[in-house]
């Protein structure tokens, strides 16, 4: 069921598409589509409302997604354009993973694209780099299924069974650093003290809740299915997918004093068969902050421009965490820690986990 909800910049994405569909002199060819690969589920159904249906209109590109988990997105840029068979021209990849050297092998820089957007004083400053095109940032957190006893809050709580019952879900794909982090938070470790990681000690704290891990989703819509199906009550999962669920309904509830702050750039693969149609697509999404709050709004992610964070409606502002809740507790990763010690942590996580 696609979400619903009422948008203020709804009137503003019109006068956006028309005025744009206006400047389109040619009618649309074979040749006029971009493949983009994404997680798939209910974020690509606001995605396709909220920017590449209005793409389409005001361009006639037509947009074909192509539904895969981020591993597999990954895995499949880089054997395509090892192999010189590049069918995907863009796809979303985790902002801390597209500061990686195996992200930059497969990617085309996009520093020379980017300096048009230098000079929009809407956007934020990593808004455009070298990896990609910041398409929104949100977090990963703890989720709750909302009800009259009492709601956990931080990771340690996740970690109580006793006084916060029912099963747990976990991520369990090639990202592993947030699991390990969660586990440290709820062994006491103080959150300018997290990074680097403290891995043994990690792993022992993961050994006191792994008979309670009722589910490990390896996707987006397998940690939003596990919880209509209830398969867990608390878990930690990404806040677009929660916002997805409270939209159609579902009990949930969530934390920032339990997360993560995470993002998706819009990477550019090397030999992409619809370069230019890519290139549109990415600059349409950072030129229209109608389009960008459209998408917040359903999510409840933050957009890279601040124009289009005043066109989200208030309901959705009300569920990004305050400044207080940021400084004192949303947690910035160390990207360059977890990009250098990607294949340990990896390791160590399948020898733990299988």
């Amino acid at each position: 069921m696609r979400p619903q909800r009422k948008s203020h910049a709804h009137s503003v994405v019109s006068l956006v598409i028309v005025a744009t569909a206006l400047m389109a002199n040619r009618p649309a060819t074979a040749e006029d589509r971009v493949v983009i690969g994404s997680t798939g589920g209910a974020y690509d159904r606001a995605l396709k409302e909220a920017w590449f249906d209005p793409f389409t209109r005001a361009t006639g590109i037509e947009v074909t997604v192509v539904s895969a988990t981020n591993a597999e997105m990954r895995a499949k840029a880089a054997a395509m354009v090892k192999s010189g068979n590049v069918t995907w021209d863009v796809y979303l990849d985790g902002e801390i993973q597209a500061a990686s050297d195996a992200h930059r092998e497969v990617t085309e820089d996009l520093t020379t694209f980017c300096a048009r957007f230098s000079t929009k004083v809407d956007l934020a400053s990593n808004a455009c780099e070298a990896g990609g095109a910041l398409l929104q940032s949100t977090a990963t957190l703890l989720v709750y299924r909302t009800s009259d006893r009492p709601e956990p809050e931080t990771w340690a709580d996740m970690w109580n069974p006793g006084k916060y019952p029912g099963g747990r879900a976990f991520p369990n794909f090639d990202d592993p650093w947030r699991v390990l982090a969660a586990a440290l938070l709820a062994d006491g470790v103080k959150k300018d003290e997290l990074f680097p990681l403290d891995v043994d000690r990690a792993f022992r704290k993961l050994d006191e809740i792994r008979n309670d891990v009722t589910l490990w989703w390896r996707t987006g819509d397998q940690s939003v299915q596990g919880f209509r199906d209830g398969e867990y009550d608390v878990g930690q999962i990404w806040l677009t997918r929660a916002k997805a669920m409270r939209n159609d309904g579902l009990p949930i509830g969530w934390s920032y004093k339990a997360s993560f702050l995470v993002g998706d750039r819009i990477a550019l693969i090397k030999g992409a068969p619809h370069r230019e149609n890519a290139l549109k697509l990415i600059a349409f999404w950072l030129d229209n902050p109608a389009v960008q709050a459209n998408a917040c709004d359903i999510l409840s992610c933050t957009p890279p421009s601040t124009e289009a964070i005043s066109l989200m409606s208030e309901a959705s502002r009300k569920t990004m965490p305050t400044t207080a809740e940021i400084k004192d507790s949303v947690i910035v990763p160390d990207a360059a820690w977890i990009n250098a010690n990607a294949a340990m942590l990896l390791q160590r996580w399948n020898d733990w986990v299988r």
